[in-house]
């Protein structure tokens, strides 16, 4: 087998939205944007694969058609390791972080769904398996700035199932609502978004140790200031989180001996997919760090997620965006049910996207 082809394709999937509208990056967040990675073979044998892209789409689409696409035209898909590691060492100049990177990691997602499809298998099953038919989702509510819309969001998931609640805020008062909606019996998690220096951190994690936390998340900025991540963990009753901003293996090495986290929470988009990721499971486990990666998206960047975890010896709860679709190209098998997110049975990632829905939300 070898591959063929190699296509970015980005989609764009508008949210339903009631009254209140989520802001990102202060603007009005109306959709999300997806990059997809599709691979082909002449076997006829197609893998999807997701890179991350964010604002940044146009620098990671190139970096899939210009540079990580041309290079392994040709290559057996089923030599993962090998391929890995030709564009890791063939690209580390380029950066070891950023668009590169994201684009292997789209790649590598796409090959593993055609190594589990080649053998008929759902991925999580050529992983190791998995005696778990569901994993718990978490609620990642996107950021709305407003304390009576944060509860009444809050209160909305919570009576969808969700036993786990996340927060994109950094305001007492709206956490505090966020807290009271959930009372004792749901677990509420924060993600601050790196707005504070070190000092002002640990001043806020004493504000909130009332509350607690099941973790704080990436409260300093800049993200990889592993020290002050440190500092802050050893004075703060919550645990810190961290690691979605961390785009390589040895990052997370020296993040975990800098004892900067108890939580590790690697995007499996942007640290160079499946490959990458089992890794850093790998390095957790032995450093003593739980790992609970960062999956906010809503392709094959959440369901390589989802077989990744259910491959894992501890039950790992899934993080989902608190959002509603007219559509999408990846239908029911990215919406929880009662709060849990069912593992995938079909051979690969699970059932490929509908063609039909992604020609009408592409946008390149």
């Amino acid at each position: 087998m070898k591959i063929t082809r190699v296509e970015p394709i980005l989609i764009r999937t508008p949210l339903v939205l009631d009254d209140a509208v989520p802001h990102a990056s202060g603007a009005p967040k109306n959709d999300v944007h997806t990059l997809l990675v599709k691979v082909e073979t002449d076997e006829g044998i197609t893998g999807w694969g997701e890179a991350f892209s964010n604002a940044g789409w146009m620098a990671t689409r190139t970096a899939v058609e210009q540079i990580v696409g041309p290079r392994v035209i040709g290559k057996d898909p089923s030599q993962i390791a090998q391929i890995q590691a030709d564009l890791h060492r063939g690209l580390y100049n380029t950066g070891r972080s950023g668009a590169v990177v994201f684009a292997i990691s789209g790649l590598d997602i796409a090959l593993w769904d055609i190594a589990a499809k080649r053998v008929g298998l759902p991925l999580y099953k050529l992983l190791g398996g998995s005696a778990r038919a569901t994993l718990p989702g978490y609620a990642s509510l996107l950021r709305y700035g407003d304390a009576a819309v944060v509860a009444r969001k809050t209160t909305e998931a919570i009576q969808r199932g969700y036993r786990l609640i996340k927060l994109h805020e950094n305001k007492t008062e709206i956490v505090q609502a966020a807290k009271n909606a959930c009372g004792d019996k749901v677990k509420l998690m924060v993600d601050c978004s790196c707005p504070w220096t070190v000092d002002e951190a640990i001043a806020i994690s004493r504000e909130w140790a009332d509350m607690k936390l099941a973790w704080i998340e990436e409260p300093i900025y800049p993200p990889d200031d592993h020290a002050g991540l440190a500092r802050l963990r050893a004075l703060s009753s919550a645990p810190i989180a961290a690691g979605e901003n961390i785009s390589n293996f040895f990052e997370f090495k020296r993040l975990f001996e800098a004892g900067a986290v108890g939580i590790a929470q690697p995007s499996i988009t942007k640290i160079g997919g499946v490959t990458e990721i089992r890794k850093i499971f790998a390095l957790g486990e032995a450093n003593g760090v739980v790992v609970v990666p960062h999956s906010p998206y809503f392709g094959p960047g959440l369901l390589a997620s989802i077989h990744v975890c259910a491959a894992a010896a501890r039950e790992i709860p899934i993080e989902r965006y608190y959002c509603d679709f007219a559509e999408s190209a990846f239908g029911e098998q990215i919406i929880p049910k009662n709060g849990d997110f069912a593992v995938p049975q079909e051979p690969g990632l699970g059932k490929d996207p509908d063609m039909a829905v992604i020609a009408r939300q592409r946008v390149a």
